[in-house]
């Protein structure tokens, strides 16, 4: 399989953006666990991180060229208002699951809603970095099934 874990905005920050909330982990150390998962499985994977809206927006769409499988995607806080990352996400027609590290439907108001969860296949979150590591899990089931069919 080839499967992609894409991360948007402030996720190059973890370590030591609000660790209470975030933890301690940096998004190297996260990506190295994932990597370790993904090469004892022999998938084939990449990662990417950006800030950029549209930068995000263009890898998705990239991924549909390069035959990619599936995506893991944390849209971080594009989460709550990117209809541009939703369609994005939507027009490549990739199984895309969605991932937070924190439980973002125990925080504040404006983080309970993701606009981008219903273009996705799933979604993980409150699980910290776990998460990224339950959301490929969740990927390769789902794929799986679906070469079943």
């Amino acid at each position: 399989m080839k499967i992609w874990i894409i991360n948007g905005p402030n996720l190059n920050l973890l370590g030591t953006r609000e660790p209470d909330i975030y933890g301690h982990e940096t998004l190297d150390t996260i990506n190295r666990r994932i990597q370790t998962y993904l090469i004892d499985k022999k998938h084939m994977y990449e990662f990417y991180q950006s800030n950029s809206e549209g930068a995000l927006i263009d890898k998705i769409q990239e991924a549909r060229e390069e035959n990619v499988d599936g995506i893991v995607f944390n849209p971080a806080a594009y989460t709550h208002y990117s209809y541009a990352l939703h369609d994005a996400v939507k027009a490549v027609s990739i199984p895309t699951v969605e991932v937070h590290l924190s439980a973002i439907h125990s925080r504040e108001a404006f983080r309970k809603e993701s606009v981008i969860a219903p273009a996705c296949i799933g979604q993980v979150s409150g699980f910290g970095s776990n998460g990224y590591l339950l959301g490929v899990q969740a990927l390769e089931h789902h794929l799986l099934e679906e070469k079943q069919k």
